[in-house]
């Protein structure tokens, strides 16, 4: 299993459903299937292709990977797939490699569902909306990006101020926050198609109510900014789910040869709000 960083904790969701699913598995079928988490420390696309190499030749049967360069892994996924190992991707995903399928997020409906849920908040205001993009490789970012620009455009009280990228870490994505919100205080919508910035209970640079903000992503920490009042919606991605579908559909390719049902697998996104943070929050008991 390779995801795109040990500093991003949504990836350690994944990788705890992968485990759990892997234990159960294992005592259901009476086989061992054990989960290889070979991840860099921050996203790496080279690393992660190297790691694809290291794990065929270690012999494994399978791979998941969530891409973080698509580019710079196809070729990896290839050569393991002609090798005779089944491959798929999970999260950010490498479409014109010979992967088997991917499981994640409908990213496109992802990027509309955060300016929608934006617009919504902010009703008839008129005014400009920043877009926090994280990594401006990512497959998946990109589509986040293409659904929140067409979703935008639908509305002409609000202009786009820009689409900004950063390394995907809370230190690096609040201080991109801090500064552009700074030189431009005309802002008065965030549409954060990743929560990095809120992975810490640090506030955002604002105080609550004078701008909006929605962002992906419901970890713990991000929880909170939605008591504090920085953020007003929190758009939930199934990444323990994610982690357990990898294993489920690497495990019956790998025993029977059988494909999956579908080779795009799009996992609905669950809002959360001030309203159900609570009861949401008690996900995180099995998640981690």
């Amino acid at each position: 299993m390779i995801a795109k960083s040990n500093s991003n904790p949504v990836f350690l969701a994944a990788r705890k459903g992968a485990e759990v699913r892997a234990a159960e598995l294992s005592t259901e079928l009476g086989i061992e299937i054990t989960v290889d988490w070979r991840t860099p420390n921050d996203e790496d696309a080279q690393k992660q292709a190297d790691f694809i190499e290291q794990l065929v030749n270690a012999g494994a049967d399978a791979i998941t990977i969530a891409c973080s360069d698509a580019s710079k892994v196809t070729r990896a996924i290839d050569d393991a797939v002609v090798r005779g190992v089944n491959v798929m991707c999970f999260d950010s995903d490498a479409p014109e490699s010979k992967r088997l399928c991917y499981v994640g997020t409908d990213d496109v409906e992802a990027g509309r569902m955060v300016v929608r849920n934006l617009v919504q908040l902010l009703g008839d205001k008129k005014g400009e909306v920043a877009i926090l993009a994280g990594n401006q490789t990512a497959t998946n970012l990109q589509k986040r990006v293409k659904g929140a620009r067409e979703e935008l455009e639908k509305h002409e009280n609000l202009t786009l101020k820009g689409v900004f990228y950063h390394k995907e870490t809370p230190q690096d994505s609040y201080a991109e926050v801090e500064s552009v919100q700074k030189a431009n205080p005309g802002i008065i919508g965030w549409a954060m198609i990743g929560g990095w910035p809120i992975m810490t209970s640090r506030p955002l640079p604002w105080q609550p109510g004078e701008v909006v903000s929605v962002s992906m992503d419901t970890l713990k920490p991000q929880l909170e900014h939605l008591r504090i009042g920085d953020v007003q919606v929190l758009l939930g991605q199934r990444y323990f789910e994610f982690g357990r579908r990898c294993i489920e559909i690497l495990t019956e390719k790998s025993r029977t040869g059988a494909d999956p049902a579908k080779e795009i697998d799009f996992a609905p996104l669950d809002p959360v709000t001030k309203e159900n943070v609570d009861e949401y929050e008690k996900n995180w008991e099995k998640w981690s």
